[in-house]
C-alpha cells in the first residue's frame, strides 16, 4: 500500500456519486411493478428434494457396484 491510498479512500467516500432521489424513486417503483414474484413453494418441497437426492445416491451406489463387478 502506498501512503496516498488512505487519502484516496477518504476522497472517494466523501465524493461518491449518488443518483438523484427522483431517479431512485422511479427505479424502485419500476422494479416493484415489474417484479414477477415467485409465489408459494410447492407442497412437500423438502420431501421431494430428499427423494430426488436419495434416488441419485442409489443410482450412484448401483453404478459403483456395477463398476466393481459386484452386481
Amino acid at each position: 500500500m502506498t501512503p496516498e491510498l488512505p487519502d484516496v479512500e477518504a476522497r472517494l467516500a466523501r465524493e461518491r456519486p449518488v443518483p438523484a432521489a427522483a431517479f431512485r424513486g422511479a427505479l424502485g417503483r419500476q422494479l416493484a411493478e415489474n417484479d414477477p414474484g415467485y409465489g408459494p413453494r410447492p407442497q412437500r418441497l423438502r420431501t421431494r428434494v430428499i427423494a430426488w437426492l436419495l434416488g441419485g445416491e442409489m443410482l450412484l451406489a448401483l453404478a459403483l457396484l456395477a463398476a466393481l463387478g459386484k452386481l
